[in-house]
């Protein structure tokens, strides 16, 4: 439901645990199986129609009546930013959104308020629709709508638990990147770029407030995390000449032909301006704002030890993951045990090919320069994934004062009626070229986060599922494919893609693991000293004070990657187990693809039935 900014990035998460050698005890066998509610996904349209006993009549109006609430939420959504509107759309107007203000947006604890109220009564409304009336592709809309709504019933009251700041995936580093990113169709988007950019620093100035409030309500975030923020926001307090929202900006002017010089000239003077007056100090304002309410903060630990800690944690756990895991217990047990499965099968490989241990440190894969490793990511996917129609990309760099405060990697979603166009970015200050870049893009490009949005976005007829954000999905999916790519034809043995694949599961496994331990579990900064160096022999303050911290300003982050590989990783297992020789990679993921973002608790149903048509020959 989207009540906060857009995510229009897709993120490639940095690993601050990274392991050269995991040795341990671990059962060897392959974790799987999950518990949910289960609902009957009809298979056939006709039957369930006749069932009904409704006539045609009351058929059209149910489907007619769904078009329009998505219609409605799909203009409403886009409606209180311009720039997730522009991001979404390149041309507005052909989905009927004409009148949307030229700014950020608004921000602060009222609103969000408001927003639980309307998504009460946009659930009413949907109640009111006969599911048993739509089409199949509405009724799987219709799913997605009603358990998005379900999961955020529960935030209700937990308004100011909400964090909008946080290092790497916080606003204040996001919107930065957006605006660098910024498209210019025409003139007019120059202009609205402007108005947009001048607003950033009331849109901090409500932030900032919103921040305040959560300090007098004793949920402001620690020191340390404040130190880190302030640190980052200082890398875009530059002298505007030498700013990268100047030097972006005239390339993306220079680069309109409807422009004069004298235009261009213009614009440029006004950029310049706008980043004095506005873009400048809304980030001083930031800075300074911040550490006025240093040592503010009451807990310094977990997220379980605010009043309603424990309550938000599970609410965040089941609004980005949509896992079909129905407790946090029983989420835990899972990852605890796939972690365990990688573990064993690494001290087996590294058993029986001893001379692995040599290659840990300084492998090398074959390709190693961006497009080339995405050219090479394209062909040998084709025999395991569907055919995908083509898709232009750019590979760029994040500006070298940005590096500490942006991810290795990032994807960012192109407009939907624009979904070629594609722009993955490299942080060459975290990614190694011959070491981890080929999976990154694996991550980004292909098989990941650009082949899903362009195959979902090429075959998708229902506009409002494109402004519905499942990061757990989209997430998972790009990692499950960054494992895949470990084993392609890459260059590597494949014994030493085996073991550096089940190495990275159990490194994003045990930071999943730390992440519930720490925020619903409540384990202390020594505890989880203890863990790392017991089980791994990992000992340096510095390392584990960063772990912590991280955990404590971004709940559930790498959970939102793991659970989604988790369950994806399991569909798969789950299926080939069922279907034996009848299993087909390529025609799993086919389904995973077609059915498209959704909550993991959607998508089980569905998957079942698929498992059950593929034995059935269907």
């Amino acid at each position: 439901m989207n009540r906060y900014p857009s995510p229009v990035f897709r993120f490639f998460l940095p690993l601050s645990l990274a392991f050269s050698l995991i040795l341990g005890c671990g059962r060897g066998a392959s974790p799987g199986g999950t518990d949910y509610e289960t609902y009957t996904a009809s298979s056939s349209q006709e039957e369930t129609f006749s069932e009904s006993g409704a006539d045609p009549a009351e058929i059209q109006k149910a489907q007619a009546d769904f078009e329009r609430f998505c219609d409605q939420l799909f203009r409403d959504q886009l409606s209180d930013s311009y720039l997730n509107l522009h991001y979404t759309l390149a041309d507005p107007a052909a989905y009927g959104i004409t009148d949307c203000p030229k700014e950020l947006g608004e921000f602060s604890l009222d609103l969000l308020k408001e927003a639980s109220e309307t998504e009460k009564e946009e659930k009413a409304l949907l109640d009111t629709i006969p599911m048993e009336l739509l089409t199949e592709d509405q009724q799987l809309t219709y799913r997605i709508l009603q358990a998005s709504y379900e999961a955020e019933e529960e935030f209700e009251g937990l308004e100011l638990y909400y964090q909008p700041l946080a290092p790497t995936v916080g606003i204040q580093a996001q919107l930065p990147v957006l605006l660098a990113e910024y498209i210019f169709y025409g003139k007019q988007d120059v202009e609205d770029y402007l108005a947009i950019l001048s607003s950033i620093d009331d849109y901090y100035r409500q932030i900032l407030e919103f921040e305040q409030e959560k300090a007098k309500a004793g949920l402001f975030m620690t020191d340390d995390c404040v130190d880190t923020i302030v640190s980052d926001c200082s890398a875009y307090v530059l002298a505007p000449e030498e700013h990268f929202l100047a030097s972006t900006f005239d390339e993306r002017v220079e680069a309109l032909k409807d422009l004069t010089e004298e235009e261009k000239a213009g614009y440029k003077a006004q950029n310049l301006k706008v980043l004095t007056e506005h873009f400048i100090p809304a980030y001083e304002l930031l800075l300074n704002g911040l550490t006025e309410l240093k040592g503010t903060c009451t807990n310094e630990q977990g997220l379980c030890y605010y009043p309603e800690g424990k309550r938000y944690y599970e609410y965040l756990v089941k609004s980005s993951t949509g896992t079909t895991y129905s407790t946090i217990d029983k989420l835990r047990d899972a990852v605890d045990l796939q972690i365990n499965y990688d573990m064993a099968a690494m001290y087996k490989l590294m058993t029986d090919h001893e001379e692995l241990m040599e290659g840990l440190d300084d492998y090398e894969f074959a390709y190693t320069e961006p497009d080339e490793i995405l050219e090479h990511l394209k062909d040998v996917i084709q025999a395991d994934f569907p055919a995908l129609e083509s898709a232009n990309y750019a590979t760029k760099y994040v500006p070298e004062s940005l590096e500490e405060a942006l991810s290795p990697a990032f994807f960012l979603v192109p407009p939907m009626d624009r979904y070629q166009d594609c722009v993955i970015y490299i942080n060459r200050g975290s990614v190694n070229t011959s070491g981890d870049l080929y999976t990154t893009l694996a991550h980004e490009g292909y098989p990941g986060h650009l082949y899903q949005n362009v195959y979902f976005l090429s075959n998708c007829s229902s506009p409002v599922r494109n402004v519905l954000s499942f990061g757990s999905y989209t997430e998972g999916w790009a990692t499950y494919v960054e494992n895949y790519a470990y084993t392609t034809d890459n260059g590597l043995s494949p014994e030493l893609g085996q073991l550096l694949a089940h190495n990275a599961s159990a490194t994003l496994g045990i930071h999943a693991l730390l992440d519930l331990n720490i925020n619903y579990y409540g384990w202390s900064k020594e505890e989880v000293a203890d863990y790392l160096s017991q089980i791994f022999g990992i000992s340096d303050e510095d390392t584990v004070n960063d772990i912590y911290q991280h955990m404590l300003s971004a709940p559930v982050n790498y959970l939102e990657y793991y659970v989604g590989y988790l369950e994806l990783r399991h569909m798969k297992e789950q299926a080939q187990k069922a279907l034996g020789t009848k299993f087909h990679l390529k025609e799993f993921h086919q389904f995973i693809l077609d059915l498209g973002p959704a909550p993991f608790t959607v998508i089980k149903p569905y998957f079942n039935e698929w498992v059950n048509g593929q034995k059935a020959g269907k």
